[in-house]
């Protein structure tokens, strides 16, 4: 590749591996690494999940270096970097030494879920969720904070003294490509749009709140600056990708994962929905720059902001079993060998069939908008004549009813922005937007079109897209929008009036899945 050429780079670090994408002005891939990164469960401990900040560092540096090797470009062509990042999950390091003092608690740890319980009956609920636009819960980063400084060694001690520094993975990897050798040139930020998961930023001044700050007794000198999503926010050390080479890179953009994905959708508009189908399900609407809380338990957050420009707000929900649903079919029942064979299982059934069979695949509880841990999983429906095909195409639907379930009470939301009715759209990505059978069932079901993009490296281009607006690699959006391009749509094609009936039916199935562990101690 000629070196006048110029790329983009994209690290997308989520919570399994760590990727460096380099793109070009088309916004083609011209050079991708991946490596995966370790799972950490301390022993004995239930609920607890950790990561080695040190080796995501490490493992972040090499799939760079590996991305320029593979794809012979040089450090010099890269005009910006773009990060998009695992949200929640926290690092506390030493500012003197730039070592952690503890590994990174990932967002899905729970160990501090009985504190949050002492916390909501106290009455913090409700504050909480006005001030920040979530609900008060372990997920979020000030309770690990919080963890780390009680229970690490000297911890409350050296934050007290100014020698502690808190970060989520965007700060943590920013911070190791400013400092070098020396860490007194180090950049410590936090985007906006990981700032707004830490459950201690306050989305209507968008600044860190004091009252929050007391109550979990964390203080100030140990937080981030806070950036917007684009802009220059710092540049690499000298020689960071080859020894020797000299080369200083800007960094242009940090950006949660799936705040990415909208953006890397282009879901630039209030009602634009993006879906990302993975073990999990995220759906994240557009809601524009006014922070309308939910009345539905979806959580309000900042979805991105340009440089110099207000704010973009988003509403989300999370599905906790999408995928994984497919899997436990797969890897626990031995129905499938592969997870792609779920699509032929779903077509041999014959379209006059009559047999109404529904799975819920609450296995570890129902995530948005009913927010029950209490709740199990149930398939209903079985009939002597239920086979196996009946079974994983129930599965199959079950990604749809529960993202259908989030996306009817978003536009119930959006009806305080927009005052008439309309037609949404979605905008989907992940695995199972691969599968045929759930996108146009998505698209029934909800009575919504469904946008499905030929590039499905929607977060790491939604890191790219940011960088590059912040340096004019990319003009503007209008020039964005002409690279986004299209590889199917769908639309609905059932009777209404059946879809009512099919989604009453999954209505009814999730209603006798609930409170299950309670009702049985």
């Amino acid at each position: 590749m000629a070196d006048t050429e110029k790329y983009i780079m994209a690290l997308d670090e989520g919570t399994s591996s760590c990727r460096t994408l380099i793109i070009d002005k088309k916004g083609a891939i011209k050079g991708l690494n991946k490596i995966e990164i370790l799972q950490q469960y301390p022993q004995g401990q239930s609920g607890w999940v950790e990561h080695d900040p040190i080796e995501i560092w490490n493992s972040q540096l090499t799939t760079m270096i590996q991305a320029l090797n593979k794809s012979k470009i040089n450090s010099n062509q890269i005009t910006a970097i773009g990060i998009t990042n695992q949200r929640e999950t926290t690092v506390v390091w030493n500012r003197e030494t730039g070592l952690p003092v503890y590994n990174a608690i990932v967002w899905q740890d729970r160990r501090t879920a009985q504190y949050c319980e002492s916390l909501i009956k106290k009455g913090w609920k409700e504050k909480i969720r006005k001030k920040t636009g979530l609900l008060l819960d372990a997920y979020f980063s000030a309770t690990k904070i919080k963890w780390i400084l009680d229970n690490v060694s000297e911890a409350k001690q050296l934050a007290q003294e100014g020698k502690l520094a808190f970060g989520t993975i965007d700060s943590w990897l920013i911070y190791k490509m400013t400092a070098g050798i020396n860490t007194e040139e180090a950049v410590h930020v936090i985007d906006i749009t990981n700032a707004s998961r830490t459950m201690l930023f306050n989305i209507n001044t968008n600044s860190w709140d004091q009252e929050l700050l007391t109550l979990f007794e964390i203080p100030e000198s140990i937080l981030p600056k806070v950036v917007p999503s684009s802009g220059l926010i710092g540049k690499t050390y000298p020689g960071m990708l080859f020894k020797n080479d000299g080369t200083s890179i800007p960094i242009c953009s940090a950006i949660g994962d799936q705040h990415a994905a909208l953006f890397g959708q282009l879901c630039l508009t209030p009602g634009e929905i993006k879906t990302t189908y993975g073990t999990g399900c995220f759906i994240m609407m557009n809601i524009g720059k006014k922070p309308i809380l939910s009345d539905n338990n979806l959580l309000t957050t900042v979805a991105y902001q340009l440089e110099n420009q207000a704010p973009v707000y988003a509403i989300e929900g999370s599905v906790f079993i999408a995928g994984a649903a497919i899997q436990f079919l797969r890897d626990s029942w031995r129905m499938l060998y592969r997870s792609d064979e779920s699509l032929w299982y779903a077509d041999i059934i014959d379209p006059h069939d009559q047999q109404r069979v529904y799975f819920v695949p609450a296995f570890v509880g129902l995530g948005a908008p009913y927010w029950d841990s209490t709740a199990r999983g149930a398939i209903f429906g079985l009939e002597r004549a239920t086979k196996r095909e009946h079974i994983v195409k129930a599965t199959l639907e079950s990604l749809a009813y529960q993202t259908y379930d989030i996306i009817r009470v978003m536009k119930e939301d959006i009806k305080k922005l927009v005052k008439k009715n309309f037609k949404i759209r979605m905008k989907v990505d992940g695995g199972a937007s691969n599968n045929s059978y759930v996108m146009q069932f998505q698209s029934d079901i909800s009575n919504t079109s469904l946008i499905k993009p030929k590039n499905i490296e929607t977060t790491a281009m939604g890191a790219a897209y940011l960088a590059g607006l912040a340096i004019g690699f990319w003009k503007n959006l209008d020039e964005i929008k002409k690279i986004y391009q299209l590889e199917k749509e769908y639309h609905p094609i059932m009777e209404a009036a059946k879809a009512k009936i099919l989604y009453k039916g999954w209505q009814e199935a999730v209603k006798r899945t609930r409170n299950w562990t309670t009702a049985i101690e």
